[in-house]
């Protein structure tokens, strides 16, 4: 007998509920329901995507990974004291604290203090503090819940992203937004439930950290939870048009029966992926649709454009990128990530991180009260925020304008807003030298658990069983919702 046979012929009681979820009555279930019942549809586990498990604040995520650690000391943790402890030699109290070094320092003689060279000024309704370097976050402090307590277990940016967005130090792992459309499911037919977008940066000294796409894959849940990226130059979508000569009937024909094909071959093995593979072809087929659309900003108005800035109408910015995650919020996207690299300050700070600064400050003012103007703000999460903190001590030669700071993994600050987050606060505290938590820490696992929670999703029970194990994003180790960061 021929072996494919014989394993299909061995119906086992997963294969049935496999084979059962994912058939015809599954599919006639999804129709009587609507696309839409619950915001989700079936998926090939099984399971009806779309019921959440606790009474959701937010339908949708916007998050911003500043990928190469901003300094806390420098945007949102002022430390005032500590400009007159300029040049202060660190060494021995670092000795004390357990200190654990990078390389890029290890071999330093001295370890002096490098207090902020920039201006701190209270702003909003909540007398919130925030640098010189970032005036329009001032505008709407009282929009954002700023965490100045989170910590996290890595030291280097590769594995420290990595738990950021996946939840894990480890490779192989699903993402935070793959997380998001498998739990919840899709709000639209026509784009993919996860976008993905590549802000570029403006200065030419930046030091850029390589990131893949690790970052926004779907690791062991389904390829088609993985993450869609949109490209900033160029098509936005490679091969979107059809070949010259093939009509759009044609196109049509081609995929009808590639399709037949690929259900022919699910039917004989029974691989979930081939299910992936033929939702792929459909939603590359309503893409050609549907991206021209997306990405032709002639329909924004100049008022809108004024208030992301000018950078806005160029492709590729921070800006533009912001303006795009909205149109991508209003169009059912469920996880919008984009990515601004460039923010490994370990010299030149005072030159680097403004120019960085100066690329989000505006494009985030813009679309916080863009989406509060529309209405899109209540059940819309934002959050901006890197992978850890930076030294209080400078790495390199230190000087009254120009100092550097090494990576510090225990406190950074990132902020929040929307999808019932509580703004105007200011959560945790840092000692005198923003370098260890005082007040309400929140680890990494924290943060998701309660990004989880705003969309209506207990992270212990949001599980994919894979090598034994059943998969969470909050991994095996223990995670808190942080239930006071919440209206």
């Amino acid at each position: 007998m021929n072996p494919i046979e014989t394993y299909n012929g061995a119906l086992t009681r997963r294969q049935f509920f496999r084979k059962s979820g994912t058939g015809l009555g599954v599919a006639a279930l999804a129709a009587l329901m609507g696309r839409t019942a619950s915001g989700g549809v079936a998926d090939a586990a099984g399971f009806l995507a779309g019921l959440p498990q606790i009474a959701p604040k937010a339908k949708r995520v916007i998050y911003i990974s500043l990928i190469g650690a901003p300094s806390q000391l420098d945007t949102f943790d002022y430390k005032p004291e500590l400009r007159k402890r300029f040049k202060e030699d660190l060494n021995d109290w670092l000795k004390s604290q357990g200190q654990r070094l990078t390389g890029m320092t290890s071999g330093q003689k001295a370890f002096p203090l490098a207090p902020t060279m920039f201006k701190f000024n209270q702003h909003g309704q909540s007398g919130t503090w925030v640098s010189e370097l970032l005036p329009w976050t001032g505008k709407m402090v009282d929009d954002l819940c700023i965490i100045k307590s989170m910590h996290t277990d890595a030291i280097n940016h590769e594995p420290a992203n990595q738990l950021v967005c996946t939840g894990s130090m480890q490779s192989g792992k699903a993402s935070m937004g793959s997380w998001m459309s498998y739990g919840l499911g899709s709000m639209n037919q026509d784009l993919p439930s996860f976008v993905v977008l590549h802000a570029t940066h403006s200065s030419p000294y930046s030091n850029v950290q390589a990131i893949s796409s690790r970052l926004w894959g779907s690791g062991y849940l389904p390829g088609k939870y993985a993450g869609v990226a949109l490209r900033s130059l160029g098509d936005p979508v490679l091969f979107l048009e059809d070949t010259p000569g093939v009509s759009r009937d044609v196109r049509r024909q081609m995929l009808d029966g590639l399709n037949d094909l690929n259900r022919k071959s699910y039917e004989a093995v029974g691989d979930p992926e081939t299910q992936t593979r033929i939702q792929q072809y459909e939603m590359a087929f309503r893409m050609q649709a549907s991206v021209p659309e997306l990405t032709d900003f002639s329909g924004e108005s100049e008022k809108v454009h004024a208030l992301y800035g000018e950078d806005s109408k160029k492709r590729g910015t921070f800006a533009n990128s912001a303006l795009m995650a909205r149109r991508l919020m209003e169009r059912g996207v469920r996880f919008v990530q984009i990515f601004h690299r460039g923010w490994d300050q370990h010299g030149n700070l005072p030159r680097d991180l403004a120019s960085q600064c100066k690329d989000v400050d505006q494009g985030c003012y813009g679309l916080i009260q863009d989406l509060k103007q529309r209405g899109m703000l209540e059940d819309t999460l934002v959050i901006f925020g890197g992978e850890f903190g930076r030294t209080i001590y400078c790495q390199g030669n230190l000087t009254e304008t120009d100092y550097g700071r090494d990576h510090h993994p225990r406190c950074f600050s990132i902020w929040m807003a929307g999808g019932g987050i509580k703004g105007g606060q200011v959560y945790g505290d840092t000692d005198e030298m923003s370098y260890n938590i005082t007040k309400d820490p929140v680890h990494i696992r924290d943060l998701h658990a309660t990004i989880l929670h705003a969309l209506g999703l207990d992270h212990e029970r949001l599980t994919y069983k894979f090598q034994g194990l059943d998969q969470k994003l909050t991994g095996t180790e223990p995670a808190k919702v942080v239930k006071d960061l919440f209206a």
